[in-house]
């Protein structure tokens, strides 16, 4: 099976600052894969670097076998890649509808298709506030739109940055409960997080980084309380 993501040794620079060293990254589809380590530690600089956003010096990414280093931001989100940035970001003068409308895509591929309808399911508290602009919502209410507006993208692979960072237990635990739904159909996740209780359980992959390359790679269940200690902080 091809890989949906594979990223092989790359370098990145921010000027003559290196962030990432050699760094090894598999996704395969249908997979969900837990990018940990601490803050600083080159998580952000890698999906980056997935998304077009930072061009990597040397090695290679490639999306169902297509090399993407060298393509624009745009042309990678063409492919099938869906950012949920942290910090939400959502249109804070358009309203809810319209911030899911305005990027909506049908997509090239056959596994699924996500519409504004099958967004509210997921989070009916949007369906409930569809009129309503952006900047009305809480924090929570602005996250659950920033994935409803990932999704509509109907992205192959969807990237999560800090979903539940700074959110209220009960709304995390929504996020949470949405993202297994997500999991639970089939979709091919990129997830970024702290709550190492949450995000281990529904990993069925996890990378570490530590000074921007590669400390482990595998299942959850073999991170040792050592490692947990020494790269997560816990």
């Amino acid at each position: 099976m091809t890989p949906l993501l594979q990223v092989q040794g790359i370098d990145v620079y921010y000027g003559q600052s290196q962030a990432l060293y050699q760094l090894d990254l598999t996704i395969m589809p249908g997979q969900v894969a837990a990018l940990m380590g601490r803050n600083g530690m080159g998580k952000s600089t890698t999906i980056r670097a997935i998304c077009g956003m930072s061009k990597p010096a040397a090695g290679s990414i490639h999306i169902e076998g297509v090399n993407t280093a060298k393509l624009a931001s745009h042309k990678v989100a063409q492919l099938g890649v869906g950012l949920v940035p942290e910090g939400r970001r959502c249109f804070s003068q358009l309203s809810v509808a319209e911030n899911l409308q305005v990027v909506a895509r049908t997509p090239k591929h056959s596994d699924g298709h996500w519409d504004q309808s099958q967004v509210e399911r997921l989070f009916p508290r949007l369906a409930e506030r569809r009129g309503q602009n952006a900047s009305t919502l809480s924090g929570g209410e602005q996250q659950m739109l920033a994935i409803g507006r990932a999704l509509m993208t109907n992205p192959k692979l969807l990237i999560l940055d800090e979903a539940t960072e700074g959110l209220a237990p009960v709304i995390r635990q929504e996020i949470w409960a949405a993202i297994k739904a997500l999991k639970a159909g089939g979709m091919s996740l990129l997830v970024i997080d702290k709550t190492l209780k949450e995000l281990l359980p529904i990993a069925d992959h996890c990378i570490i980084l530590q000074k921007g390359t590669n400390v482990f790679q595998g299942l959850g269940s073999d991170i040792s309380a050592q490692q947990q200690a020494e790269y997560l902080g816990v």
